[in-house]
């Protein structure tokens, strides 16, 4: 079992930067491909980035390229999301996650650990 523990968001303007981190108890990550999703209001949970066990294998979603950066950190079992140029769309409570068996690019919200979720409200 593992237990995750995400922290970092916040209220901030259109154009400011965030950093999420995610710090993974439990078991060890090393070996766990990882991901940041988001869940706005009334919408469904949606991927924003994913990184492999080793951390040369990062992926993320249209919305968040150029953007967003994600990385992580094993010896500290710690994943992070670096996330500029924030925009009032960014606003949603983002989540991370652990999966234990399929590889980074194929993460879905499907089997995988959950974090409680942080908030990100970004205004205009």
């Amino acid at each position: 079992q593992v237990q995750l523990v995400e922290s970092g968001g916040g209220l901030v303007q259109a154009g400011d930067s965030l950093r999420l981190s995610c710090v993974a108890s439990g078991r060890a990550l090393s070996r766990y491909a990882m991901g940041w999703f988001r869940q706005a209001p009334g919408k469904e949970r949606e991927f924003v980035a994913a990184i492999s066990w080793s951390g040369t294998g990062r992926y993320y979603a249209e919305s968040a390229k150029g953007r967003f950066t994600i990385s992580r950190d094993n010896d500290r079992n710690t994943v992070y999301l670096q996330m500029n140029n924030l925009k009032p769309e960014d606003t949603a409570a983002y989540y991370c996650a652990a999966d234990p068996r399929r590889p980074a690019e194929a993460m879905t919200t499907a089997n995988v650990y959950w974090g409680q979720g942080t908030q990100v409200t970004v205004s205009s």
